[in-house]
């Protein structure tokens, strides 16, 4: 596939768009500050290049009709030309990163760990063909995805946002899923955009944001790798990494981000900060401003104080502290991925195709979001092969999150830390009703906590247990503060140091609850299966030893009723393990590690043997 940004004819253009722009005008299309700090207004007034939506922001009642008319509004502004302003259309970006899931009625598909699982880069594919009809019907340009992190220590937050500790595995759906989010750039596509760049998935002690240390071999190897398939089949943008390499933040990093990515790697489109992402370069925000444009980065991610760093980019170029040359390539960027993305050629949002279409929620992205639930799930444990379920069995269906849709679907689901309710999560099914709806004699127990089991009564308990929902550096589990003094003696610059999820990855002591629930239901003789609902592998050792069958369901998303399909017999066990499976706490283990010896290994999955 040819990448758009290579065509002779779209740089003409961008030249020529170019040369009829002041420094101001510039200056505006670097700018991209958060929905709820500037209007409609502010858009024309300043010729901003892009807004965005921050994690649960959102317009009016959170549905398509007020996403398409928030951002019709914002891009009539800045097609408003006159002797002040060019029509340059605004971008929209919004982290659609497992289905379009911060609008209300979303499909919301299975978190990147859980695909890892399923080795299906053609699934990979069709997802990101559905999350992209979602995201136009919203009236929406651009998504903060794929991630192509390779996590490889499972006490970090975004481990959920990892196809695989494995490189290649992460490599082989790079392509695919951006071919499936942009097509071909016409109706149909949307702007992908790769992250973080780079050595997110590689920090010391898994602290989100952190210090990744590694020779410039290993990080080509492990974690910069995946990028080449997505440059190649032309995503548009690339995201900044918050986290620092040998000591320098990656958002301060020429090397990485020009004479690597761009000039090396042939990279074409734009460099997009994280959010405030230049603010950790320098306690001096006028001198963080000057080092994150000077590094590379095109466009900046300026949640709120967006005036502000206008007017230092100015002052920069006035004082010649930045050059004419390294914005006009910015913008250059900027305009020349607009060019690709067809957005000069797009009609206001209100008139799309795709807008406040009833693809969004649709029936026909369920079922794709409902086989990717089933390929993803692992099978640990099976005893006396206790699975698959009997439809017409007795099932006690019990534990915390059997019925909770918001478990299911973890962070970055209509809030920036996820939702712990049903009735946030629009559309779908729990295990629990994907079960009932296929077992007429399932019961959910009256407590959630298996007390009510009875061996006269139940043949059998489902027990759903695991995380509840968190995203980014709050996910994170630290077994002591003296890993963030350690990290922050070796970075070049400032940390953004968030409560953590927890002190330990051992299910029993973070979630006690979870094995009460299973000893209350298997001391009264009712053989349990456990279905862990988890961003990342956990210490299971004491639950594993309770329970008949353990079943890995990582974060499956809306779809509740794929687990049921599996349970039940359907479907058979498709998974495999894309992260080993520690025994121990602290243990940071994968595959081609010296002394490997994990609980369960790279690529274990049982299945029916039928």
């Amino acid at each position: 596939m040819t990448s758009p940004l290579h065509a002779p004819v779209l740089k003409a253009r961008v030249e020529t768009l170019l040369s009829r722009m002041t420094l101001d005008q510039k200056i505006g299309q670097m700018t991209q500050p958060e929905r709820m700090a500037c209007t409609p207004e502010d858009v024309k007034a300043y010729h901003l290049g892009s807004v965005l939506s921050g994690g649960g922001s959102c317009p009016g009642e959170n549905k398509p009709a007020d996403w398409v008319d928030m951002n019709d509004a914002y891009w009539v502004a800045s097609m408003e030309e006159d002797e002040q302003h060019l029509a340059i259309p605004l971008i929209y970006g919004v982290d659609a990163i497992h289905g379009n899931s911060n609008v209300l009625g979303a499909t919301v598909f299975p978190h990147n760990i859980g695909l890892g699982a399923t080795r299906d880069p053609d699934l990979l594919k069709r997802i990101a063909q559905a999350t992209a009809r979602e995201i136009l019907a919203c009236g929406v340009d651009w998504t903060f995805a794929p991630t192509l992190a390779v996590a490889r220590n499972d006490h970090w937050g975004r481990t959920y946002e990892s196809y695989s500790e494995d490189t290649q595995l992460v490599t082989s759906y790079a392509a695919p899923f951006v071919e499936g989010m942009q097509s071909d750039l016409g109706d149909d596509g949307v702007a992908a955009c790769v992250k973080h760049w780079v050595g997110d998935g590689g920090t010391t002690h898994g602290i989100d944001q952190g210090e990744t240390t590694l020779s410039l071999g290993e990080l080509r190897d492990v974690h910069m790798r995946p990028y080449q398939p997505a440059i190649d089949a032309g995503v548009l943008t690339v995201m900044a990494s918050f986290n620092s390499w040998n000591g320098d933040k990656c958002h301060g990093h020429k090397q990485l981000l020009t004479d690597v990515l761009k000039d090396e790697m042939g990279f074409e489109g734009f460099i997009i900060s994280d959010w405030d992402g230049i603010d950790y370069l320098s306690e001096d925000y006028y001198d963080a401003v000057g080092k994150g444009v000077n590094a590379g980065i095109d466009m900046f991610m300026v949640s709120v104080e967006w005036i502000e760093f206008i007017s230092h980019v100015r002052n920069h170029v006035l004082n010649g502290t930045v050059s004419m040359q390294r914005i006009d390539d910015a913008v250059r960027r900027i305009l020349l991925t607009k060019f690709a993305a067809g957005l000069f050629e797009k009609p206001r949002p209100q008139e799309r195709p795709w807008s406040n279409s009833d693809s969004f929620g649709a029936d026909q992205h369920r079922e794709i979001a409902r086989e990717a639930v089933r390929k993803s799930m692992v099978l640990l444990k099976n005893q006396d092969e206790l699975l698959p379920l009997k439809k017409q069995a007795r099932i006690l269906v019990a534990g915390k999150s059997a019925d909770n849709r918001g478990h299911q679907c973890g962070g970055f689901t209509v809030a920036w830390q996820g939702v712990q309710d049903n009735e946030s999560i629009v559309g779908g099914t729990s295990v629990w009703e994907g079960i009932k709806n296929q077992a007429a004699n399932a019961v959910l127990s009256e407590d959630g906590l298996g007390l009510d089991a009875d061996p006269t009564l139940h043949d059998v308990a489902v027990v759903v247990i695991g995380e509840r929902p968190y995203a980014e550096g709050m996910g994170d589990v630290r077994y002591g503060d003296n890993v963030l003094v350690e990290a922050g003696s070796q970075i070049k610059g400032l940390m953004k140091i968030l409560e953590p999820y927890g002190r330990t990855l051992e299910l029993a002591e973070s979630h006690p609850e979870d094995l009460a629930t299973i000893k209350n239901i298997s001391s009264r003789g009712v053989p349990v299966i456990a279905v862990l609902l988890s961003g990342r592998p956990l210490i299971i050792n004491k639950e594993l030893d309770e329970v008949a069958s353990f079943v890995a369901a990582w974060l499956p998303g809306s779809e509740g009723q794929g687990v049921a399909d599996v349970l039940l017999g359907d479907f058979d066990f498709q998974g495999k393990l894309s992260f080993s499976w520690p025994k121990e706490a602290k243990a940071e283990l994968n595959v081609g590690d010296q002394n490997y010896d994990p609980l369960f290994p790279f690529g274990f999955g049982l299945n029916y043997g039928r």
